[in-house]
């Protein structure tokens, strides 16, 4: 009896999850507000999705991360060369904050070399980040 309850119980939980993160998804923006000059730069990468941005605001930013043409974050670079950043850009038209990561780059990585902080802005909960993987390619039939 204990394992019948417990069964339904748990599909009921994965079912009301699933339903949260369709609903959570449902409310973000289209890529489609993103501003004039913005083009894809990256395919899915694992917990942001497909980076696109205006080719004249790389490295710093902002980069918008793109899910299944959702827009679920805006990244920002900033280095220590002691900019500041009165007005991050890019913020008009999307939805509330849901959490924001920040993380030292002490070497850089591709695309801006130098030491930086990478600064995520996610409009997601972590748990609908998870999801987020590139599309597996079918195995061909030989």
């Amino acid at each position: 009896m204990v394992i019948p309850v417990l069964l339904a119980a748990s599909t009921l939980l994965a079912a009301s999850l699933a339903s949260a993160q369709a609903d959570e998804y449902s409310k973000l923006p289209s890529a489609s507000i993103l501003p004039k000059g913005t083009v894809k730069i990256s395919s899915v990468v694992p917990g942001m999705g497909e980076h696109w941005a205006n080719p004249k605001d790389l490295p710093l930013g902002p980069t918008y991360c793109v899910y299944k043409g959702k827009v679920i974050c805006i990244e920002y670079m900033i280095s220590q060369a002691g900019k500041s950043w009165p007005e991050l850009t890019g913020l008009k038209s999307l939805p509330p904050i849901d959490h924001i990561n920040m993380g030292f780059e002490p070497k850089g990585h591709e695309g801006y070399e130098v030491p930086h902080y990478d600064m995520h802005v996610y409009f997601v909960s972590p748990s609908l980040l998870k999801q987020i993987k590139p599309e597996q390619k079918a195995a061909k039939a030989h």
